[in-house]
């Protein structure tokens, strides 16, 4: 985003703050995002203004696919206001991550949607004026709407309405990349598209049945299908053929992880809310090279990278998809397999953005959904990241309310040395010291043993390496045989 580009933004937004409605604005981020690969693929494609073929009478298509170009928001306030505006800042956030311009946004203060045009059709129709003057072609919900409402709003507005679940989906089918990833994100796109889908003129019309196909004539017409069930049937087909494949891909993932477990190897879980900077802290931590973007839902596949403590024992760090308020349920449901990632892990490091508007939202979000997979058992560590750019007075009143977390900066790297002291220190650590010797034909006992647990002496002879340790339940099982208190080894 240029200067220009900005400055008119902004100026935008103060207008919109002025006469009652809510700001636009997108978090910023303190990210390095030098030498990544996948933002030049990105950027590669760009959309040449004014050259848009949206077609003027909606009616004429069956589906169309969600093309985001210039846009208004627009959303209602049934809590507080400032619940209101960080929830239309963070729409704007994700329509520019979409590739969209935001040009205006209006709010309303309403209870209840309207179960005809979710506005009402008196907002609705100032919503109209609004899109005509500032020559927007699509209209953006903050909310899920409902089959009807979409129509309603489409005939008063004339112009394409996208609710906020059809933009999350269609950001993740930007930016999926894996096989896995993009037959999640395909499921549930078309979880959302099928009890939506518009039928026009012949859409509606039936195909032949019995032989009438055939010239058989009187006698063997039957009512047939119309174009619009044969769709609906196509792209029941499609999901179950999904699914099978999601769940064709789930034994490789699930075998990862049983040799994880199996070579008692500890995890830690990366959670948060999307551009959190889950990425950013990972790559410090890891040296991971995890592609790195100031948008929202950059990274969707979980990076599994390695890393040792400083007593040399071997863990894991896995960094999950983002979350974000009023995550879709499709994409929940879609994306279990990846979120059970969490699940499997010994510690989940919550990462927060210090600097948004509202960190206990961001908090009750990412808990909402690590529910829906079972994690209540596994120890969470708050993690404050950005806290250079956060406001001293939230970080202060943050310091009160969680007095376990850490707060650190992904871009100074602040407080990183004294996160991963506390990272190791809640790890389960090897607590059951051994005596063993191990015969010189089994080296990889004695490399697991190195890896998995803390080595206090070691000795060469004649019968192999003598070893005293502290290790792991798991693992003092499989040395059971290998046992020998009676050494006395390092004096």
């Amino acid at each position: 985003m240029t200067s220009t580009d900005k400055e008119r933004r902004d100026a935008m937004l103060d207008r919109v703050l002025a006469r009652g409605a809510q700001a636009l604005g997108t978090n910023e981020s303190n990210v390095d995002d030098t030498s990544q690969f996948d933002l030049a693929e990105r950027a590669a494609l760009k959309r040449v203004a004014g050259l848009s073929t949206e077609l003027e009478d909606i009616t004429e298509v069956e589906y169309r696919q969600v093309r985001l170009e210039k846009v208004v928001l627009a959303g209602l306030w049934n809590t507080t206001q400032a619940d209101a505006e960080n929830s239309i800042r963070e729409l704007a956030a994700l329509a520019e991550t979409a590739g969209s311009e935001v040009l205006d946004a209006i709010i309303q203060r309403r209870e209840t949607p309207d179960p005809g045009t979710y506005l009402g059709k008196g907002k609705a129709a100032e919503l109209a004026e609004i899109v005509a003057s500032v020559g927007a072609d699509t209209v953006i919900i903050d909310s899920e709407l409902a089959p009807s409402q979409r129509r309603g709003l489409e005939d008063v507005i004339k112009v394409k309405v996208v609710d906020r679940v059809a933009l999350i989906l269609d950001i993740f089918a930007q930016h999926a990349k894996s096989r896995e990833g993009k037959a999640q994100v395909e499921l549930a796109q078309l979880e959302y598209l099928l009890p939506r889908l518009r039928g026009w003129g012949e859409s509606l019309s039936r195909q032949a049945g019995g032989r009438v196909a055939g010239g058989a004539g009187i006698g063997s017409r039957g009512p047939g299908e119309t174009k619009i069930e044969l769709d609906r049937r196509r792209i029941r087909a499609r999901m179950s053929k999904l699914r099978r494949q999601i769940a064709g891909m789930a034994p490789s993932r699930t075998t990862k992880r049983k040799n994880r477990a199996r070579n008692h190897i500890p995890s830690v879980a990366i959670v948060g809310y999307t551009n959190a900077g889950k990425s950013s802290l990972l790559n410090h931590l890891t040296d991971a090279e995890v592609m790195v973007q100031n948008a929202l839902f950059a990274t969707l596949d979980p990076t599994v990278r390695q890393s040792r403590t400083a007593d040399g024992i071997t863990f894991t760090y896995t960094d999950t998809v983002g979350f974000v308020r009023n995550l879709p349920h499709q994409l929940v449901e879609a994306f279990r397999s990846t979120l059970e990632e969490a699940s499997d892990s010994d510690l989940l490091l919550h990462i927060v953005d210090a600097s948004h508007p509202d960190p206990h939202g961001q908090i009750r979000a990412v808990r909402e959904v690590l529910k829906d997979v079972d994690t209540g058992d596994i120890p969470e560590l708050l993690v404050f990241n950005k806290a250079d750019i956060a406001d001293e007075a939230v970080v202060t009143g943050l310091h009160a309310e969680y007095p376990e977390a850490r707060f650190v900066s992904a871009v100074t790297t602040e407080g990183v040395a004294e996160l991963v002291e506390t990272i190791e220190a809640m790890l389960p650590s090897p607590n059951i010291d051994v005596t063993v010797l191990i015969p010189y034909e089994r080296g990889d006992l004695v490399s697991k043993i190195y890896a998995l647990g803390m080595v206090e002496h070691e000795e060469h002879g004649g019968e192999g390496t003598a070893m005293q340790a502290k290790v792991s339940a798991d693992l003092a099982a499989e040395l059971a045989d290998f046992r020998r208190p009676d050494l006395v080894i390092g004096e």
